[in-house]
């Protein structure tokens, strides 16, 4: 019986071969060289990780700063590298729940059913 861990680095080098992982790996490449792009990604990630911290702590965002941020959000997606970037990462994050799905479907052959009783 193969190991599950050897398993698992099976698929990290089937992932990081992927066409998805490959283009997201490019436009990251792209974005470093770009002065502009890679500070306005910088400035929006830095935002969302403040917001997230206040949520993690239970801190309620405020109505000005959901404002900042839709603001935010809606500057970057205006570059072009940069929006080409979000919609990479959203289809390796999709990929990457769906492999989640297929490998946690053991788990919840035991643990699944007994939650919908």
């Amino acid at each position: 019986m193969s190991n599950v861990y050897d398993k698992a680095q099976e698929l990290k080098r089937t992932l990081a071969e992927s066409e998805e992982f490959i283009g997201l790996k490019s436009l990251h490449e792209q974005i470093a060289t770009d002065e502009v792009a890679s500070r306005m990604l910088n400035n929006f990630r830095q935002l969302q990780l403040e917001l997230q911290q206040k949520q993690m702590q239970g801190v309620q965002i405020t109505e000005e700063e959901a404002q900042q941020a839709q603001q935010q959000f809606e500057l970057v997606q205006q570059h072009e590298l940069i929006s080409k970037l979000m919609e990479a990462e959203q289809r390796l994050s999709v990929i990457i729940g769906d492999v989640n799905k297929i490998i946690t479907e053991p788990l919840e052959e035991i643990y699944g059913e007994s939650g919908q009783e």
